[in-house]
């Protein structure tokens, strides 16, 4: 994420500096005319509905709410972050990986304090049989429908964001990669009407995720407090083991046992042998990737950390080294020099 440099100068209209610099106002009047479209729209008479499924309305919502999450990252960039940057004066490299963990950090604490709220109130953790039986799971509350949308939304704005935040063309690839893996997976498991096992990975994921960014968050203020990535390394671990163990369980073993098999896109039944496999490989494939970046920063760390204490272990031998070196001469320039009445009685 680059550093925002305020000039004096207004850049021409509609140049790419003055979309940058006002892309959060040009957003928000986007977002008012879909406000205003709602408020004009003559609705039907007032129904008691509680469930809602999914269909192709949703991508105008989802549209809408990646509007407002762009707003809402430009609300937190200037008020929060930009704020804490001027004070705490960081390099290029740490301004952009602590603005990174600072908008993913609300985010992934928002997102795990509602989806976990979603959880214990459709008793899902305590009925984990839940995950699998009665499927296809078409009909949903609608904060489980609001919460995927805004899922959705969300990631989808990280790719404007890409160019409104001015990313460097080397870190783009990397971020690309990761957007693309969000988007796959929470729309698949909307689709598939998948939502409930969804949500669970979700939270578990975003939980783990939060606390490596709280963890470099406080490692960019005090170096010397790393405490939090070990506790991390280890989550990260046992997470990937607990995706893993109640995917097969849900997917190969639970909709592998249920009534309705078959593939019908009128009820939203997708439990064909074929889906579940393309399911779990997706699942696998990406827990695999992420062990692998797991594996590769763990390396990186212990070779920095392995680089940093030789280099110390140098230094302070060299300054050992001086020191008896210095002691050495100092004893030899007083053991060895004459006194005047020791010179004068070998002369005489």
């Amino acid at each position: 994420m680059g550093i925002r440099k305020k000039s004096n100068k207004n850049p021409p209209v509609l140049s790419h500096e003055f979309i940058i610099q006002n892309h959060a106002d040009i957003v928000s009047c986007v977002a008012m005319l879909f406000l205003l479209g709602l408020f004009c729209a003559k609705g039907s008479e007032e129904t008691a509905v509680n469930y809602f499924h999914h269909g192709l309305k949703d991508m105008a919502t989802i549209f809408f709410y990646m509007l407002v999450a762009i707003i809402m990252h430009a609300i937190i960039q200037e008020y929060v972050l930009d704020k804490i940057n001027r004070k705490m004066h960081f390099s290029k490299t740490k301004h952009s990986k602590f603005n990174e963990s600072g908008q993913l950090s609300a985010f992934y604490l928002f997102s795990c304090a509602w989806g976990a709220s979603i959880l214990f109130s459709e008793n899902i953790l305590s009925n984990p049989v839940s995950l699998w039986e009665g499927y296809p799971h078409t009909l949903m509350l609608f904060q489980m429908k609001f919460y995927y949308i805004c899922q959705l939304g969300y990631w989808l704005h990280a790719l404007p964001e890409l160019y409104f935040q001015k990313i460097k063309k080397e870190d783009i690839p990397r971020q690309l990669v990761y957007i693309s893996l969000y988007l796959v997976h929470i729309a698949g498991a909307y689709i598939l009407n998948l939502n409930r096992l969804g949500l669970v990975l979700l939270v578990l994921h975003y939980f783990v995720e939060l606390l490596f960014h709280l963890s470099r968050i406080i490692y960019f203020s005090n170096e010397e407090r790393q405490a939090g990535f070990g506790v991390w390394a280890v989550l990260f671990v046992l997470a990937r083991l607990l995706t893993l163990s109640l995917s097969v369980l849900t997917v190969g073993f639970g909709l592998a046992g249920a009534e309705q098999q078959g593939l019908s896109l009128s009820e939203g039944n997708f439990n064909v042998l074929f889906i579940r496999v393309t399911v779990l490989a997706a699942i696998c494939t990406s827990q695999a990737f992420m062990m692998w970046k797991f594996i590769n920063f763990q390396l990186r760390r212990w070779r920095e950390h392995a680089q940093t204490t030789a280099i110390k272990k140098k230094s302070s031998s060299a300054k050992g080294k001086s020191r008896k070196a210095n002691g050495v001469n100092g004893s030899v320039s007083a053991n060895g020099a004459d006194s005047p009445r020791v010179k004068k009685e070998k002369s005489t």
